[in-house]
């Protein structure tokens, strides 16, 4: 599955293209400490070590996995959204997919961050937003994938998913179609729960 690349850190993902075969050097995220994590892969085979990720349990739209990417030990939440929109309409995408991943072996660990796969690439040095309930939420954007801006909000942005009927993603592609995802979060507690469980 395309989106198994994702379970590797988002600081490793916001690299500039690279072949390949050839790993990028991890680009740290605005307000964060660079990371010293591994690059991203070339095939979802090298994101997860051969090994196909195992579901947990599906919660409504959410499912709850696990993954052992190079032998560490991964657990996360994703999604597709309930509903897609493009100005101007019936624009091609890829796949859209919301992750919130827990990698316990990362040093430090990390706990829930959450990332998108927005099914285009982002128009250069612009900003994607979640809407969560009244909150708002600055996403960092790199080629077709977004993280929250300000690492200091992720717990924030999780709680607030937790208590909110949806998240409101909108973002604006390189070619200047405006996108609006819309995520049903019902199930995202349960399902944030179980990949926890897995990965203490």
């Amino acid at each position: 599955m395309v989106w198994t690349a994702w379970l590797l850190p988002a600081r490793a993902q916001q690299s500039a293209p690279a072949p390949a075969a050839a790993p990028a050097k991890p680009k740290p995220k605005p307000e964060t400490k660079p990371a010293t994590t591994a690059p991203k892969p070339a095939a979802p085979a090298a994101a997860s070590g051969g090994a196909q990720p195992k579901l947990l349990g599906q919660y409504g739209i959410w499912g709850a996995y696990t993954a052992s990417p190079g032998g560490k030990k991964v657990c996360f939440v994703l999604a597709k959204p309930g509903s897609s929109e493009t100005n101007p309409p019936n624009r091609p995408r890829n796949p859209v997919y919301m992750f919130i991943s827990t990698r316990p072996a990362d040093k430090p660990p990390v706990t829930n961050e959450v990332s998108l796969v927005i099914g285009y690439p982002f128009k250069a040095g612009t900003e994607a937003t979640a809407q969560i309930g009244t909150t708002n939420f600055a996403l960092y954007t790199q080629q077709d994938g977004a993280w929250i801006k300000n690492a200091t909000e992720e717990a924030k942005m999780v709680d607030a998913m937790r208590g909110s009927d949806n998240a409101v993603v909108k973002g604006i592609s390189a070619k200047g179609t405006q996108s609006t995802d819309t995520f049903s979060l019902k199930g995202v507690s349960q399902a944030l729960d179980r990949a926890s469980q897995e990965c203490k």
